[in-house]
């Protein structure tokens, strides 16, 4: 795969985009199987699926991020929640509602 930059002409632009997506599908795969970990864990120790404080610690996390790859940082965490919401909602099949924060 050429580097953007690298790229003078749009099939070279496309097959790079369509390289970065399917790797970041593997990494959403990679995640849900974290996500999926979780539930074991969680389920053992009894902790809910949502804990908010973890929430923003992600969110805040990935802020940082978009703001040193120079990324809108309110965009990123605008798809981040949408993420933290699907992965709270996957675990919650298994331990169930509650927030006790």
């Amino acid at each position: 795969m050429k580097r953007p930059q690298d790229c003078s002409t749009m099939a070279d632009i496309r097959a790079g985009i369509d390289a970065v997506d399917a790797e970041l599908v593997r990494l959403f795969a990679e995640r849900a199987r974290y996500i999926d970990r979780a539930v074991e864990v969680k389920a053992r120790v009894n902790l809910p699926a949502r804990i908010s404080s973890r929430v923003e610690e992600v969110v805040a996390n990935v802020r940082a991020h978009a703001e040193a790859e120079g990324l809108p940082p309110d965009l990123v965490e605008k798809l981040w929640r949408r993420l933290i919401d699907w992965s709270i909602a996957r675990e919650e099949t298994v331990l169930g509602k509650d927030d006790p924060e």
